[in-house]
């Protein structure tokens, strides 16, 4: 079931728009929200933030919220919450048996094809290797006639990325070990090329997008597809444009 963007009715006994592009989804037992970069999905011993994605839902809808899966902070894109401590259940489980199909777009250094990424990658906390799965595929390529090192052009791929495992930092680790990073990651990345999009487009944020999930819904089992507006999606063509005005 795709789900289209109207009214609607919440079991708080409250309406909102799908328009604001804030709430994408909400029924009787789940909502879901485009995150912004910037911000924690919940409370987190790494940072003395005063604002999470849990508390603007909770306080928006009037309703407490379950979190379920979650996204690094510079990370943005779809966010599920369960209305319940039963649909969290269910759905904790479901991500974490990787019964849910997600999908992301990013920006990443130089030009890629396709592939699958099967590289273990480290706990550091449990000092333990996990198994790591991430399939990509390519989406648009560009060349921009800008110096890059020792380059005179900087090249530069929009993929589809969907993890099948979910470890920490995932997406921007395998990125990385292929040699391939994404674009923002302050991390993993790579600084010469994190300064280009700032400067050049104004691009400051990570280049990595939660654009949809897809699983079965907690109670009904019907197949259940959230996404993000198409014209809020992370493109390169966008990039083209912003180039120009500063060359």
């Amino acid at each position: 079931m795709s789900i289209k963007r109207e009214f609607l009715k919440y079991s708080c006994e409250k309406y909102v728009h799908c328009d604001d592009e804030f709430i994408l989804y909400r029924d009787d037992s789940i909502v879901a929200v485009n995150k912004p970069a910037g911000i924690f999905v919940h409370r987190s011993k790494l940072a003395n933030d005063t604002e999470f994605l849990l508390q603007k839902v909770r306080d928006l809808i009037g309703c407490h919220v379950y979190p379920v899966h979650r996204l690094d902070r510079p990370t943005s894109g779809v966010v599920l919450f369960a209305l319940s401590s039963e649909a969290a259940s269910v759905l904790c489980n479901a991500f974490r048996y990787n019964h849910v199909n997600k999908c992301y777009y990013a920006i990443v250094r130089g030009w890629v094809d396709e592939g699958v990424i099967d590289y273990p990658l480290l706990n550091e906390r449990r000092n333990k290797s996990s198994e790591a799965i991430t399939r990509y595929s390519l989406i648009q390529k560009e060349e921009y006639p800008v110096s890059v090192g020792r380059y005179k052009t900087a090249r530069y791929s929009l993929i589809k990325v969907s993890p099948r495992t979910g470890r920490m930092h995932q997406i921007r680790r395998h990125m990385k070990h292929i040699f391939h990073p994404v674009i923002g990651d302050t991390t993993y990345g790579d600084g010469v090329h994190n300064r280009l999009f700032r400067e050049c487009f104004n691009r400051e944020n990570l280049q990595l997008q939660a654009v949809s999930l897809q699983f079965s819904h907690p109670f009904s089992a019907k197949d259940i597809q959230i996404s993000l507006p198409e014209d809020s999606i992370i493109q390169l063509p966008e990039l083209m444009v912003d180039l120009v005005k500063h060359l």
